[in-house]
């Protein structure tokens, strides 16, 4: 078992963790809401033509300990914990073909207008001046969703965390976008918010 898969498989099980058993539900335009009642956490999930793709929030908390346990000082990751993240998922149900996306395709909408997500590179180069380290560097990489992928009909999926560079409590639009079988794709997750700080 390489060093990869056994912390993508340790990533799964911190991410799926934040998603509680007991949830409130809700949906509208053909998507879900739900609202954790124990934590608050919210996700929000939307299948298109079928392709999945949910929304989970990630606390600020929860980012600012899993990645200080991964070697980062705390000052050198506050600005990424504070970002609005979400651990994403993509999934590959049953579309025609095989799925390809490239995050520098989706968008975010807001009240002041439209623009690109905030992407692992930018992060790389703002987080590496402080020096956290190779270890730390890998960790966050292998950590986020991955700038592009392709997915296998029938269930192929992945995940990882995803800044949005908006702050606590913002609400947004996310369009997501690929490619199957020659012909182009769009959803949209509506209305869906930022986390707030804990209390």
């Amino acid at each position: 078992m390489t060093h990869r898969y056994r912390y993508r498989t340790w990533l799964q099980k911190f991410l799926f963790g934040l998603i509680g058993a007991s949830a409130l539900n809700s949906a509208i335009a053909g998507q879900s809401h739900t609202i954790d009642e124990t934590t608050g956490i919210e996700s929000w999930e939307t299948s298109v033509a079928g392709v999945t793709v949910s929304l989970t929030q990630i606390l600020p908390d929860q980012l600012r300990a899993f990645y200080v346990n991964r070697g980062f000082d705390s000052k050198v990751i506050e600005p990424y914990a504070r970002s609005c993240v979400y651990m994403t998922v993509l999934r590959n149900d049953a579309a025609a073909g095989v799925v390809r996306f490239r995050l520098s395709e989706w968008r975010i909408d807001t009240e002041s207008g439209g623009r690109p997500l905030v992407s692992t590179e930018s992060w790389l180069e703002r987080l590496q001046p402080a020096k956290p380290g190779n270890a730390a560097m890998v960790a966050f990489r292998w950590a986020q969703f991955p700038p592009e992928h392709a997915y296998e009909p029938g269930g192929d999926w992945n995940q990882g965390m995803l800044s949005i560079g908006l702050d606590a409590g913002a609400e947004f639009d996310l369009i997501v976008r690929w490619e199957s079988n020659g012909k182009q794709y769009e959803g949209e997750l509506s209305n869906v918010r930022c986390a707030r700080e804990s209390p």
